[in-house]
C-alpha cells in the first residue's frame, strides 16, 4: 500500500506505476517459462486481424507509440527483478514460479535490453483481413520464453488501429458525399469529423492512443493529449487544430431569459475566425431563426469569420434538413454546380452528438436528399471514435514458429470448434503482389516457392533499440482516404 506525506511524494509514487516491465503482462504467462518445450531456443509470433471482422481493411497504427513507451532502452534493472520477484511469489503463493535467473541473464548479458526483434508493416498501411501485421520473435536461444511474455503490451496495437479504421471508414463515407454533393478538397476534407473523445476514454492514455488513431485521417480535435502523444512519438508538433466554441454550461449560466445576451456577449469576445455556439440549450429553433438569423445575424454576417451553430439534440436525419432550410431562408444560399444547395460562407453546422460509423451514413443521406450539400455540416464525433472492442477486427496474437532441440517447428492452433480460430504456421511474410490492377497483401513462409516478392513486413525494433522512426505525415499519405 502508498504511503505518502505529502502531494509531491503521492505523485512521484505515482508515476512509478506501470513502469516495471516485468509485471507488465497476464499473470500466467509468468509460469510459462516451466511448461515450454525443454530446450526451445526460439519462438516467433504474429499478429493480426483475423478474417471475419466488421471492416475487410485495417489501418495498421501505434505500435511505434508502445514500443517507446515501454519497450526502448534499458527495461529490466535489479531492483525490478527483485520486486517482480516479491510480487509474484505473492501473487501465486508460489516462490518458484518467478523466472529469475531469466532475468538476470537479460539485465547481465544484454544489459537490461529486451532480446526481441519485431518486423512489421508500415504504420499507416491499409491491410486487408486475414494478414500479418507485425511479428515478434527472440534474439537469445536462452531467452525464447521472452516472446509471449510481452504479448499483452503489444496486442493494445488493436485499439490505435481500430480508431483509425473506423475514422478512415467514416472518412470514406464522408469524401464520398462531399465529391457526389460539394467541394471534394483535401482540405475541406481534414476537418469534416472533428474529435471530441476525450471523455469518452477511460484513462488519459487510452484518449491518447485512440484519438491518435483518429488523428491519421483527420485533423480536427479537441481531444488534446493525443496532439501531446503525437508530438513525442511520430515526429509533428500540431496535428490537429481546434476552434473557440461554447459548451453548454456556458450558455446555461447566463440562464434562459439571456440566452440572447450569451451569445451576444460571445460575439463580443470572438470577433474574428471560427467560432461554434452550441445553441440546443432550450430550443435550437427559436435560437437559430429569431437569435442567430434575427436580432444577431446583421453581426454575424459582419463578422470576419465563420460562426458554426451546434445543434445536439433531437432526430439528426430530420433536424438538420430543417435547421438547414431555416439558415439558408434567414442567411442566403446558392446552388452549386453540383445541383446542391449551399449556405452563404459566414455560417455552418456542426453536430456533435451520437455520431458514430453506424448512423453517419443514412445522416449523409438525409442532408443529401433535401438538397444541401455536405459542405454545409460537418460532425463531432465522441464514442464513436473509440467506442470498439479487439473482437471488431478478430485482432489476436499466435506463435508460428519455433525451434526446439535445434529442429524447426511450425506452430499453430486449429480448434474443430470454431475453424474461423485456425492461426498461421511457419516464418511468415507480408508479400505485395499485383493483381487485376490493384495491390493485394498475401501472406506466405520464408521458405515457400511461393514467397518470391518485397516483404512489406521491416525491422522496427532489435534488442531494445527503435531502428524505424516513423512520422504522422507519412503515416497519413498511406492511409490517406483523398
Amino acid at each position: 500500500m502508498f504511503k505518502t506525506t505529502s502531494g509531491q511524494e503521492y505523485r512521484r509514487e505515482m508515476w512509478q506505476l506501470f513502469q516495471n516491465i516485468i509485471t507488465l503482462t497476464d499473470s500466467y504467462k509468468v509460469c510459462h517459462w516451466k511448461v515450454y518445450p525443454p530446450h526451445m531456443t526460439h519462438l516467433c509470433s504474429y499478429f493480426e486481424a483475423r478474417e471475419g471482422g466488421e471492416y475487410k481493411e485495417i489501418v495498421f497504427f501505434g505500435l511505434q507509440y508502445i514500443l517507446k513507451k515501454y519497450l526502448a532502452g534499458k527495461v529490466v534493472t535489479k531492483k525490478w527483478i527483485d520486486d517482480a520477484e516479491k510480487e509474484w511469489t505473492e501473487h501465486f503463493n508460489d516462490p518458484t514460479v518467478f523466472n529469475r535467473k531469466g532475468w538476470e541473464h537479460i539485465l547481465k548479458k544484454h544489459k537490461g535490453r529486451l532480446p526481441i526483434e519485431i518486423k512489421a508493416v508500415p504504420e499507416g498501411t491499409v491491410v486487408p483481413e486475414g494478414n500479418v501485421l507485425f511479428t515478434v520473435e527472440s534474439t537469445d536461444p536462452a531467452c525464447a520464453w521472452i516472446t509471449n511474455y510481452i504479448e499483452p503490451l503489444l496486442v493494445q496495437v488493436w485499439h490505435p488501429s481500430d480508431t483509425a479504421t473506423i475514422s478512415r471508414e467514416m472518412g470514406k463515407i464522408i469524401w464520398e458525399a462531399l465529391v457526389r454533393s460539394g467541394t471534394a478538397t483535401p482540405e475541406n476534407f481534414a476537418f469534416k469529423l472533428h474529435g471530441f473523445s476525450f471523455r469518452a476514454a477511460t484513462s488519459v492514455e487510452s484518449a491518447a492512443i485512440g484519438c491518435a488513431g483518429h488523428l491519421v485521417i483527420f485533423k480536427g480535435t479537441d481531444t488534446y493529449p493525443a496532439i501531446e502523444l503525437i508530438r513525442r512519438c511520430y515526429h509533428l508538433r500540431m496535428a490537429a487544430n481546434s476552434i473557440n466554441a461554447l459548451e453548454h454550461s456556458v450558455v446555461n449560466a447566463w440562464m434562459k431569459k439571456k440566452e440572447l445576451e450569451a451569445y451576444r456577449y460571445a460575439l463580443d469576445q470572438f470577433p474574428d475566425g471560427l467560432f461554434a455556439a452550441v445553441s440546443d440549450s432550450y430550443d435550437i429553433r427559436y435560437a437559430v431563426e429569431h437569435i442567430w438569423g434575427g436580432v444577431l445575424r446583421d453581426r454575424v454576417l459582419a463578422r470576419n469569420g465563420v460562426l458554426v451553430i451546434r445543434p445536439d439534440s433531437g432526430d439528426m436525419k430530420t433536424l438538420i434538413p430543417e435547421l438547414l432550410e431555416i439558415i439558408g431562408k434567414k442567411f442566403g444560399f446558392y446552388v452549386n454546380e453540383k445541383g446542391y444547395k449551399v449556405i452563404n460562407d459566414k455560417v455552418r453546422l456542426i453536430w456533435g452528438d451520437g455520431i458514430n460509423r453506424h448512423n453517419i451514413a443514412g445522416i449523409i443521406d438525409a442532408i443529401l436528399e433535401s438538397g444541401w450539400s455536405l459542405d454545409c455540416v460537418n460532425f463531432g464525433c465522441g464514442n464513436g471514435l473509440i467506442e470498439c472492442t479487439r473482437d471488431m477486427q478478430r485482432m489476436a496474437l499466435k506463435a508460428c514458429f519455433a525451434i526446439v532441440d535445434g529442429e524447426p517447428r511450425d506452430v499453430f492452433k486449429d480448434p474443430v470448434t470454431d475453424p474461423t480460430k485456425k492461426s498461421k504456421r511457419g516464418q511468415l511474410m507480408l508479400i505485395q503482389e499485383e493483381e487485376n490492377g490493384k495491390l493485394v497483401f498475401k501472406t506466405v513462409q520464408k521458405n515457400s516457392v511461393n514467397c518470391e516478392g518485397k516483404d512489406f513486413l521491416v525491422p522496427v525494433f532489435r534488442d531494445g533499440e527503435l531502428l524505424v522512426d516513423q512520422k504522422l505525415a507519412d503515416i497519413r499519405a498511406r492511409a490517406a482516404v483523398c
